[in-house]
């Protein structure tokens, strides 16, 4: 196929509203926004996603579609460092972070459609499945919803391991969180995993003392005991647990997981590609890891990250997210079929099979 260029990018956000009020151990929200993001060439439409403020299109709109359009469809990652060159005065990270992540997602799909084949063929993979953990859990759920969802997850799905929210009003919930760990261990039986996300509740003193508390319980993922910008407080952590310890999933450039990596602060390494970069910087965040031997784990947005990730060998899971899976499975697109057997699969569809049902979204959009 000769060269075809980008013709239009464009973006729209929406707000759906959460099914039940959750909260973790320092934030609460009863929406998630995203942000979906198309990349048109010749004939052909790229489908990218991010879950983030509804800024995130403005920056689309005003700042990335402008250097993209015009480029060619088939140099993704040209194009991703043409979009961090032009943020350089409103910042890389954050909002304009998103925004990049979400339009370099649809120039990859729209490569892979353009050339008829599944993006993780294009990424040179070979469709194998890749494994879900089963992640909820919140705060604001009592012990009967826990139990309905857990429950779900092992019957619907299949997931050997789960995770639920913990370090509860900033780690002022001790004895809960300890209880709702002991009745999650109670519903999964010993040999399944259990997980524990903290999302920085935690002081470095009081995670060290629950990591030993939920080392009695069989917990073998403690994420974010405390603040992911606390290097040192994440190596004291992972020095004293026996669990692994997790994060990453805050990182926006590949410098910063160069700092995480070099800090020796986690056990497994978590990416967000609608963070990140895309799939652009997932992948060589991902080579970052494995050049410190260690893991990677797919954060959230499990049907974006089920189409391509399994061509990264030191994958080691994908966050099968309650809040994502929900818009994405059951909301908002096509092509977006639950886990089976704890695993989720690459379509076979063109680029990562998944489209926006836009009749069905428009109830939710974020007017402009």
């Amino acid at each position: 196929m000769t060269d075809v260029t980008v013709d239009a990018v464009d973006a729209a956000a929406y707000r759906v509203p959460t099914d039940s009020p959750e909260a973790d151990g320092t934030l609460s929200w009863d929406a998630t926004t995203v942000v979906v993001v198309t990349a048109a060439a010749g004939g052909v439409t790229g489908l990218g996603w991010t879950y983030a403020g509804s800024a995130a299109a403005g920056v689309v709109e005003d700042m990335l579609g402008p250097v993209v359009a015009g480029r060619s469809a088939f140099d993704p990652r040209g194009a991703n460092a043409a979009m961090s060159r032009a943020v350089r005065n409103v910042g890389r990270d954050g909002v304009a972070g998103t925004a990049i992540s979400a339009v370099d997602v649809a120039v990859w799909d729209l490569q892979a459609r353009l050339l008829g084949v599944p993006l993780h063929r294009l990424l040179g993979g070979s469709g194998e499945p890749v494994e879900v953990y089963g992640s909820g859990g919140f705060t604001t759920y009592d012990d009967e919803q826990t139990t309905r969802q857990i429950t779900d997850w092992l019957e619907r799905c299949g997931v050997e391991a789960v995770k639920i929210k913990v370090g509860e009003s900033w780690g002022s919930r001790e004895g809960r969180d300890l209880e709702r760990a002991r009745l999650v261990r109670r519903l999964i039986g010993d040999e399944r995993g259990l997980f524990v996300d903290a999302n920085g509740g935690y002081s470095v003193g009081q995670a060290v003392r629950m990591a030993h508390r939920y080392d009695d319980l069989g917990v073998s993922w403690f994420e974010e005991p405390v603040t992911s910008d606390d290097l040192a407080g994440l190596r004291r952590v992972r020095n004293a647990a026996l669990a692994d310890v997790a994060a990453g999933e805050y990182g926006y450039d590949l410098p910063y997981f160069a700092r995480m990596v070099d800090a020796s602060a986690v056990d497994c390494l978590q990416i967000d590609a609608t963070r990140c970069g895309g799939v652009t910087e997932f992948l060589r965040a991902a080579a970052v890891a494995a050049a410190h031997c260690l893991d990677v784990s797919a954060h959230c947005a499990p049907h974006l990250h089920a189409a391509f990730v399994g061509v990264v060998p030191n994958i080691r899971h994908i966050e099968y997210f309650h809040d994502h899976c929900r818009v994405e499975e059951e909301l908002l697109f096509d092509g977006a079929a639950a886990a089976r057997d704890g695993h989720l699969r690459p379509s076979d569809a063109p680029g990562h099979g998944v489209s926006l049902r836009t009749a069905d979204a428009e109830r939710f959009r974020v007017a402009s």
